[in-house]
């Protein structure tokens, strides 16, 4: 038996090991995204269709194994096209350049004030019961929403944030999006969260700031218009009741990140995990 172990263990070599932990790597990631998509069910049904088809071939049932065999060929196909959503998030999260930030072009102080601004804004918004809607872009560039909205491209400032969301302005039901140190565009829509498990009573606005999250790694900010609770949208995660502090911690961390890049996720992930009360 020791013999038989160090044979094994003298043929493995770098490249063996280096191919072991990258296939456990992939594997690892596939069962994460079976889990975050809640396909469990789906990953078990083809479990059982793959087992049908190796059956039905290995007892010669040929017409049994045809069938499911051009099942399996059509099924691939229709992967693709139910889980197109989480595929494009993940290829979009896959080649994201760590290298170019947009964020870090950004003076500190200016961000000082930006963030000041935004939270002044805010709590302005949520104390009138103004609904709002800010999407703040990170690395993953929003050009295919700018594009149904309107470019505005002006500095950032609680009036002018005030004057977006004022009801009866034109551009006060779309979101707006905020790109770098620009309060870029307004009025723009955004796709909704299909997520079924969230409270009846969110309404548009809350599954489309969501629902932007799930495609990209922007961060988003919500105010009721019926109660002026305050929320805020991040990978898909909406939470609710906070305060203006809580989001300035947030946001000074986000645009000074290069300081610490990793202080803005141990950040998010606590306050995340923390507090996911999604009801009105």
């Amino acid at each position: 038996m020791e013999n038989f172990l160090n044979n094994i263990l003298s043929s493995i070599g770098l490249n063996d090991v280096l191919d072991i932990l990258i296939v456990a790597f992939l594997v690892y990631k596939v069962l994460g995204f079976i889990r975050e998509t809640r396909a469990e069910q789906l990953a078990k049904g083809i479990v059982v269709l793959v087992g049908a088809t190796l059956l039905s071939n290995f007892f010669d049932l040929y017409t049994l194994h045809w069938l499911l065999s051009g099942v399996m060929t059509v099924g691939l196909v229709a992967l693709v096209v139910i889980f197109q959503p989480e595929l494009r998030r993940a290829l979009e999260h896959l080649g994201r350049s760590r290298f170019v930030n947009i964020m870090n072009d950004i003076d500190k102080e200016d961000a000082k004030r930006m963030v000041t601004e935004m939270v002044n804004a805010v709590e302005t918004m949520s104390a009138s019961r103004t609904g709002a809607l800010m999407v703040i872009e990170k690395e993953i560039t929003l050009n295919d929403i700018v594009e149904t909205g309107t470019v505005i491209d002006a500095r950032i400032s609680a009036e002018m944030i005030g004057n977006v969301f004022y009801e009866g302005a034109p551009l006060h039901d779309g979101a707006m999006i905020i790109r770098g140190s620009r309060l870029y565009a307004a009025g723009c829509v955004l796709p909704l969260t299909q997520n079924k498990e969230l409270s009846k009573e969110l309404g548009t606005r809350h599954r489309a700031g969501i629902g932007i999250t799930e495609n990209s790694d922007a961060l988003v900010i919500i105010v009721s218009e019926e109660t002026g609770v305050i929320s805020m949208a991040q990978n898909g995660v909406l939470t609710r009741f906070m305060d203006g502090k809580s989001i300035e911690k947030i946001l000074l961390d986000m645009y000074l990140q290069e300081d610490n890049k990793g202080f803005l996720t141990d950040k998010l992930s606590k306050v995340f995990r923390g507090e996911k009360d999604v009801r009105k």
